[in-house]
């Protein structure tokens, strides 16, 4: 069994997986990082979106081996109830959320759209989260979201 080693929300591991374990299952089962959930082990709903090295991935078409030597953020290396991130505080505040299944993927691929673009049209948001569904909302909410926190990150001293 492969030996890996990755960094996930600045905690190193070092892991014996199965090649064929894909990183949404390291994360949720072995390293307890259930933020990140499993919508349809296709990469279709983009519910397990993460920052692999810096850019958002769907952690359902990864395998675990693909990520040894990699840094992973995940939803809860963003913030905490107490300083959330601008994005997470944004979409908290622009109720951009309704059953919150997707808020996860949704807020990761944000961020690594504003990441190319600090000042995104809402054309620019909607097309820049086609990889992420929704069933509740309508988009709506979403967009102002992620208008809002680029805002609010535009402010930031850092983002990760």
């Amino acid at each position: 069994m492969p030996r890996i080693t990755v960094t996930v929300d600045g905690v190193k591991y070092e892991e014996d997986v199965e090649p064929r374990l894909l990183l949404v299952h390291l994360l949720r089962e072995r390293l307890g990082k259930t933020g990140t959930p499993v919508g349809c082990d296709t990469s279709n709903c983009g519910a397990c979106t993460i920052m692999l090295d810096g850019k958002s991935v769907k952690s359902c078409s990864v395998l675990a081996v693909q990520a040894d030597g990699c840094d992973v953020v995940t939803i809860e290396g963003l913030g905490t109830t107490g300083s959330m991130h601008p994005m997470q505080r944004a979409f908290h505040e622009e109720h951009a959320l309704q059953c919150g299944y997707c808020t996860p993927g949704m807020v990761m691929a944000a961020i690594d759209l504003l990441r190319d673009d600090p000042d995104p049209s809402e054309e620019t948001i909607r097309h820049g989260l086609e990889g992420n569904l929704c069933r509740c909302t309508g988009y709506c909410n979403i967009v102002r979201a992620v208008r809002r926190g680029a805002q609010e990150m535009g402010q930031a001293v850092s983002t990760p």
